[in-house]
């Protein structure tokens, strides 16, 4: 005669809360980026005895500003299941049009809202012609890119302007806590980040950005102007780029119209890693930051381990395909 099965013992209560807590986090969409980023910086620590050091890494934090806030920018755009291959362009002829600016004698608080004005207005005309035109957005801004390129080729005339005014420097200033120096900067790309997440998820401007993304003819049919809310991603974008390139030249001694060639795809790079999905209506500024800070992480930490800087590229371009191919499957769901 058998003995009765024993019952399995209760599990304790702060046993299941910390198991419940566990599972929480592993459904966050932000837990695969930051595992990842965890892992880089591990991995890049064993690898090399110079990348953890205070200046490294206040080195690294400081290459995350601009391209944190153009893919900033570009999570929004995204977010409407657009995409923005023009903003790293389109923040060089920011650049170049403030220094130049200061250059031949203007005003340097005119010459920042000049900048600040000109990279909105081109965030205005790809709006437009997006939403009233229904042109795509991957034609409409590769259009954007060649003709702003051009432009800021005529308007620097093929030459760099030195970047010597302290207000134009800003925020390539900080302060020192250790062997590290925080910029400005810093502070307030974490602020613009806080400031979007806070719109996103608790105003219905992000609501109405959300619904677009994922479907737009359901949002339409509630009542949301999707016009409307795609222009003002737009808009909104292109002011982020002129802060983008008010942040370069704190960083650069010239502005330069061959700067950040690469920086539209380090920008889409760091949004998909951060778990926004390409098709829209998914996604959040939280995983870009993260996503951000795995791309620089990941040049700084190949620099220091002797890759070439094609190699580098190489593997941004692999991010990029992986996390969309990554992406694409999660949203078809398992197959039958």
């Amino acid at each position: 005669m058998r003995s009765p099965a024993t019952a399995p013992a209760p599990e304790s209560e702060p046993a299941a809360s910390r198991r419940e807590l566990l599972r929480y986090a592993l459904r966050t969409p932000t837990a695969g980026p930051l595992a990842a980023l965890i892992v880089a910086v591990v991995a890049f620590s064993l690898a090399t005895e110079t990348f953890l050091t205070p200046a490294n890494l206040s080195l690294v934090l400081q290459q995350s500003i601009v391209i944190g806030t153009l893919a900033l920018g570009q999570s929004l755009i995204i977010l409407t299941a657009g995409i923005d291959l023009a903003n790293g362009a389109i923040a060089v002829l920011g650049t170049v049009i403030m220094a130049r600016h200061v250059f031949e004698g203007g005003n340097p608080a005119a010459a920042v809202l000049l900048g600040l004005f000109v990279t909105t207005a081109i965030g205005l005309v790809s709006g437009l012609l997006v939403t009233r035109l229904g042109l795509p957005p991957f034609i409409v801004t590769l259009g954007i890119l060649t003709v702003v390129y051009a432009v800021s080729r005529l308007y620097s005339q093929s030459r760099s302007y030195p970047v010597t005014d302290e207000l134009l420097r800003f925020w390539g200033n900080g302060i020192r806590i250790g062997g590290a120096l925080v910029t400005w900067g810093t502070f307030v790309l974490v602020g613009l980040y806080a400031f979007f997440w806070y719109l996103l998820a608790k105003t219905a401007w992000g609501r109405h950005v959300y619904a677009v993304g994922n479907a737009p003819q359901s949002a339409r049919l509630t009542g949301i102007n999707v016009q409307r809310t795609v222009l003002s991603v737009y808009v909104t974008a292109g002011l982020l780029y002129g802060f983008a390139a008010w942040q370069a030249l704190g960083r650069i001694p010239n502005a330069d119209p061959n700067a950040y060639q690469t920086a539209n795809l380090e920008s889409i790079t760091a949004v998909v890693i951060g778990g926004t999905s390409l098709f829209g209506g998914r996604g959040g500024v939280v995983g870009t930051l993260i996503g951000t800070l795995i791309v620089s992480v990941l040049r700084s930490g190949l620099t220091h381990a002797g890759i070439d800087s094609l190699y580098q590229d190489v593997a941004t371009g692999t991010l990029v395909i992986v996390a969309v191919g990554i992406d694409k499957v999660l949203r078809r769901g398992p197959t039958r």
